[in-house]
């Protein structure tokens, strides 16, 4: 006889029987009823799974059905069977063009996700390089800067000219007898100063040993644009050398303060870059100059350009300020030199050699103001009488065009260089060349500078080098900056060197 579950009334598959209503069930009912109640479903007594008693029975064969018994039965089931396969095919078909679409659709996300990361990436630098620019607009008491009509100074308005005519003002008005007898007791005083001087070394002044063991102490890379890197030209405040004036090939000048390392203020108006700076010794007065044929006179207070002196046609590649710090010495491509009056912006002469047929390439006023020497295209340094406009003494030696000239505050050596990879040292007092430091080979030197007490020369270009003067040692090497060194100056006593690069970055050295 055939077993059957009470519950389900079929053959069970696992039969079991429970010793409370001695029913037999199908395992897996008996076992869901029992979790669901805990109770025999015949009896309604307690009953658990470990109570259940498995049955042994022959493994049960259902018989077919009667309609797999006959061929045709057969044919209808197979022919089912593929219809059925045929229509799960085609639904797969139909997922795999969806799942198609949908890549196609993302990958199209993608790319255009990858468009606008680089669009924002791009603005994302952008934005960089304003903030580089910009962020010393967050120091106390900068004012915002923009290109202004130049401030005419009293002297020019009592000269009857309207600004722009004061502005625009390159004819000589000539030097008169005034003002050679300013630049006469200018020069009487230095000198005078420097006899009483004599040949002593100010007590505060750095000792060689000391400028050996010089390193970097910080870099600033954020005082110009970057997306026109570059600084041209480096002067510090004789009075305070904690103040520091930049020009860039962004066409900009900076004053920076070492001490807080906050910019103090930012100079718009040339239309090219700025290649010269200077810092007024006495005043809050820079001076800039640039190869859009213009010099401009800044006030660092608001940054306002107060005069733009015109007193060349070509690109100017050279400005030196007077002792008296009223005049300024300039010189161009244009071949000539020019002497003008920073406080009313005229040209009060300009001179052109026409011996010489080349560009003037630098120039720099001697200490005591009476004469200044210019270097040109054919590798010469000229020295020329202020007072007489004439050239009084020619050094030749060089090859390639003069890049620097300075001289020591004793006002006996000029250092010069050129594109020839040395530095040349010449006696003013014999009028001969009696030193020349050979360089590396292919050095370029872009700046000279001794130090205020005339003890040690430093040179800028392939790297910034200190030497010692009189013994001409080598004192330290600096190769911090990774592109071409363009300025360099010494801090009050030699306290620390400053320098500037193609690299953006203003850097100072000390203990």
């Amino acid at each position: 006889m055939a077993l059957t579950c009470a519950i389900s009334n079929e053959v069970p598959e696992h039969p079991v029987v429970s010793p409370a209503s001695g029913h037999v069930f199908e395992r897996r009912l008996i076992e869901k009823y029992i979790t669901e109640n805990g109770t025999d479903p015949i009896s309604g007594q307690e009953l658990s799974e470990d109570q259940l008693v498995e049955i042994k029975a022959s493994p049960l064969v259902k018989p077919r059905p009667p309609t797999a018994t006959s061929i045709p039965a057969i044919l209808k089931a197979l022919q089912d069977e593929w219809d059925a396969c045929m229509l799960h095919s085609f639904t797969l078909r139909q997922q795999l063009q969806t799942a198609r679409q949908e890549l196609s659709h993302a990958l199209y996300q993608h790319d255009a996700a990858c468009r606008v990361i680089a669009r924002l990436t791009k603005e994302v630098m952008a934005a960089r390089e304003a903030l580089a620019t910009l962020k010393p607009q967050a120091a106390p008491g900068i004012v915002p800067t923009t290109p202004t009509t130049p401030m005419i100074q009293p002297m020019a308005i009592a000269a009857g000219l309207e600004p722009m005519e004061a502005m625009e003002a390159g004819a000589e008005v000539g030097m008169t007898e005034e003002v050679i007898q300013k630049l006469q007791d200018k020069a009487q005083l230095l000198t005078a100063e420097r006899k009483k001087r004599g040949k002593r070394v100010p007590e505060e002044l750095v000792g060689s040993e000391d400028i050996r063991n010089y390193k970097q102490q910080s870099s600033h890379p954020g005082l110009h644009s970057a997306s026109v890197p570059g600084i041209l030209a480096l002067d510090l405040h004789a009075s305070d050398t904690s103040r520091v004036l930049t020009g860039g090939a962004d066409k900009t000048a900076v004053v920076f303060n070492k001490d807080t390392e906050q910019v103090v203020s930012i100079m718009k108006g040339h239309t090219k870059k700025v290649n010269n700076v200077i810092y007024h010794p006495d005043e809050d007065i820079v001076i800039s100059s640039s190869p859009d044929t213009t010099i401009r006179v800044w006030m660092v207070a608001n940054g306002s350009c107060s005069q733009v002196i015109r007193a060349h046609e070509g690109a100017i590649t050279g400005i030196s300020l007077h002792a008296t710090g009223d005049y300024l010495l300039s010189c161009s491509d244009d071949q000539h030199w020019a002497f003008s009056d920073i406080r009313s912006g005229r040209v009060l002469t300009r001179v052109s050699d026409d011996s010489v047929g080349h560009a003037l390439t630098c120039a720099q006023f001697h200490p005591d103001g009476l004469i200044f020497g210019t270097g040109t295209g054919d590798s010469m340094i000229k020295i020329w009488d202020l007072k007489e406009r004439a050239n009084v003494a020619n050094f030749p030696g060089h090859s390639g065009p003069i890049s620097a000239i300075s001289f020591s505050e004793n006002g006996y050596y000029l250092a010069t260089s050129a594109d020839d990879s040395v530095v040349k040292l010449w006696d003013l007092r014999k009028l001969k060349n009696f030193k020349t430091i050979t360089l590396d080979d292919r050095y370029e030197v872009k700046s000279l500078c001794f130090d205020q007490s005339g003890t040690y020369l430093a040179v800028a270009g392939s790297d910034v080098r200190v030497y010692l003067c009189k013994q001409w040692d080598t004192l330290a090497v600096f190769k911090d900056h990774s592109e071409m060194a363009t300025g360099v100056r010494f801090g009050r006593h030699s306290s620390f060197i400053a320098s500037t690069g193609m690299d953006r970055s203003l850097k100072f050295y000390g203990l």
